[in-house]
């Protein structure tokens, strides 16, 4: 029996202090006008929590340029470490709509913390690696760095940027969120749909041979085809996580409703197959929506009301 059904919760961290472009706090409100409009009442009938977040950082002069605001980030990401890591040992789902996909670090650590012994697999649906560190972050946007703390990796050997000591020092802190690292063996972490990376980051790929299914081979192989190798590459991992940020799809299909927009991306409904594969599997304990905004939309709220349609759909397959 799948112990995941009828149990879930949402966990919304709307920071985005991890973020180049504003409005991504504003994710979890577009997801809730767009299911007032369709008359979805999902958030209505299940337990929501809202942790606090530390956007008032957005004001504060930046100390660490190369990885902006992680004074801030490394208090989100404690505080959703320690609640996802509650839902789970009461053996609940967690649903976790975020801001800021820099906040999948947090629930990554969260999930170790509570299963410390299992192996954990990650199935990444993204435009973008995550895999920048303050060595080699072009931007020192945190939101491209979650998959580089949980792995533990600095990628030395491709740094451009001298950080400050502080940043060095609490880059240790992050990677060493909740006494544990790494988080996740690079062989156990797959990527969907990713096409828009930087030298440093394809470097670390093919080094630590990372395996990414770009949209072009999902359509010429066949969607099911790779979702059924992925599943294999991650039979020995005991629990997976999904993460879902929302520029997987094509902007001009969707909208440019997030903060770094990615033509040729996932159709809605690829998107939805990707995840739904991976959520029917019971060993799938968490899954995170990261990188709405509202802001950015050219399409009134097109991202969230697809996003909607997808969460949906998800909830649908473990209820």
């Amino acid at each position: 029996m799948d112990t995941r059904k009828n149990n879930m919760v949402f966990l919304t961290m709307m920071s985005e202090l991890g973020a180049g472009t504003r409005g991504s706090s504003l994710g979890f409100q577009a997801l809730e006008i767009a299911a007032i409009n369709k008359g979805i009442t999902v958030f209505r009938d299940q337990t929501v929590i809202e942790l606090p977040t530390q956007n008032n950082l957005l004001y504060k002069e930046i100390e660490t340029p190369w990885a902006m605001r992680m004074e801030g980030i490394e208090i989100v990401l404690n505080d959703l470490m320690n609640e996802v890591n509650d839902q789970l040992e009461q053996g609940v789902f967690p649903f976790v709509i975020s801001g800021d996909h820099s906040n999948a670090a947090g629930t990554i650590a969260g999930i170790k913390k509570q299963f410390p012994d299992k192996r954990l697999g990650i199935v990444w649906i993204d435009a973008h690696g995550d895999l920048h560190t303050p060595y080699t972050s072009p931007s020192g946007n945190m939101h491209g760095m979650p998959l580089a703390i949980s792995l533990g990796a600095d990628n030395l050997k491709n740094a451009r940027n001298q950080p400050k000591e502080i940043t060095k020092k609490k880059w240790e802190s992050l990677k060493n969120l909740g006494g544990i690292s790494p988080k996740v063996n690079p062989e156990d972490l797959v990527f969907f749909a990713v096409r828009d990376t930087e030298a440093p980051e394809d470097n670390l790929m093919a080094e630590l041979n990372i395996k990414n299914y770009p949209v072009r081979e999902l359509r010429e192989r066949g969607l099911l085809e790779c979702l059924a190798e992925a599943e294999q590459r991650l039979l020995d991992c005991d629990i997976l996580y999904i993460s879902f940020d929302v520029d997987s799809m094509d902007c001009d299909l969707v909208s440019m409703g997030t903060g770094t927009p990615v033509k040729d991306g996932l159709t809605p409904n690829e998107a939805e197959q990707i995840i739904i594969h991976f959520l029917k599997l019971e060993k799938t304990k968490v899954i995170e929506f990261v990188e709405i905004n509202p802001l950015l939309d050219n399409k009134c709220n097109a991202m969230a009301e697809a996003s909607l349609d997808i969460l949906v759909s998800a909830m649908k397959t473990i209820s």
